[in-house]
């Protein structure tokens, strides 16, 4: 039989990166041939090079340049696999009148409203049909696309490494560096949402002492939080890119999530494999992720979120109770080997000739 080609299409979202680069690097393990196309960047920041992968860089632009780039790279491809939305609409335009199956993952959902709903939908509704097989991380996510008319929409969990964050660093030293010394370190990401996150530590600012907030942040989300934090004097401190997490997660005392985004699944991982008490808005695929191991709060709900932290900062029991039901909950979780297994047979199942007669 011959070696099996895919070629790994990515936007370069935190979470779904660091899902395909444990998915290459499983896949080539059982002597799948993989491709990765995706923006320069995202390959160095999340050991894509590292895993023995083919990598082409793509744009994330839909113009005909890039797509026309990721014509080329799936030339010869037996299954094209597509992360994200916006990716999706790139591979289907490019695999236009080939007959290429595409399987498309959707990491998480984007929420607009008015016009860029409408066209959010309607991108939704041409990726879910241009694939052969979607993949959704969560059920709200498999619902969603059988909605916008999926052929084929299936769960597939996307675990993430053990360790892939994992903290190397003296937490001691980071706190004191970061300047978190006798008072509580607070960790989150940047997020679609975060003004409920910043709202709440402006309320933060009353307690005694102060707690900070580490923002681990990426793309142009970062500058608005930026100014933000500086008019208002905000006690939070912005981080860069996501292979600092394991660190940070490592000497913090919780981790915060407000907003929405694939980065939250991720840093929601590894805090409750770490046993970091987490608090986060209960929206899209978390609340199935964390169940009770977690403190969950209405999304946008500034005040709700504020009360949680402060609660927990007070009450240490609660505290280590969240951190044992964590690391039981991830405990549950399906493996890195689970999910590229369940992947394999996905594009086995796609790559087989069905039988005439």
């Amino acid at each position: 039989m011959s070696q099996l080609r895919t070629v790994q299409v990515l936007g370069g979202g935190a979470g779904s990166s660091a899902h395909v680069s444990s998915l290459a690097a499983g896949l080539i393990a059982r002597g799948v041939q993989v491709t990765v196309c995706a923006p320069a960047g995202a390959g160095r920041a999340h050991g894509l090079p590292a895993t023995g992968a083919r990598f082409v860089p793509v744009p994330r632009r839909s113009d005909p340049a890039a797509v026309a780039a990721l014509r080329t790279a799936c030339t010869g491809a037996d299954i094209v696999h597509a992360h994200g939305l916006h990716a999706a609409l790139r591979a289907g335009i490019a695999l236009s009148g080939r007959g290429t199956p595409l399987v498309v993952t959707w990491h998480h959902r984007s929420h607009a409203e008015g016009a860029r709903g409408r066209l959010q939908r309607l991108l939704e509704r041409r990726a879910a049909r241009a694939a052969a097989v979607v993949l959704g991380t969560s059920w709200d996510l498999v619902d969603r696309a059988r909605r916008r008319g999926a052929r084929d929409a299936r769960l597939a969990p996307a675990a993430i490494p053990a360790g892939r964050f994992a903290g190397t660093a003296d937490g001691g030293k980071l706190r004191a560096e970061l300047g978190a010394v006798g008072r509580p370190l607070l960790v989150s990401v940047a997020q679609h949402g975060h003004d409920a996150l910043l709202d709440a530590a402006r309320e933060w600012r009353e307690l005694d002492p102060v707690p900070l907030l580490v923002v681990v942040g990426e793309g142009a989300r970062t500058g608005a939080l930026r100014r933000r934090v500086a008019e208002e004097g905000l006690p939070v401190v912005l981080s860069d890119g996501p292979g600092g997490i394991g660190d940070l997660l490592a000497a913090a005392d919780l981790a915060v999530l407000a907003g929405r985004g694939d980065a939250g699944p991720l840093l929601a991982q590894e805090a409750l494999r770490l046993g970091v008490p987490l608090v986060a808005a209960g929206s899209g695929g978390l609340p199935e992720l964390v169940g009770d191991a977690a403190e969950l709060v209405a999304y946008g709900d500034a005040a709700a979120l504020a009360d949680a932290v402060t609660r927990l900062l007070g009450d240490p029991g609660r505290r280590e109770h969240l951190a044992d039901a964590g690391r039981e909950q991830a405990a549950g979780w399906p493996t890195e080997d689970d999910t590229i297994a369940h992947v394999l047979s996905v594009y086995d199942e796609l790559a087989t000739p069905v039988p005439v007669g």
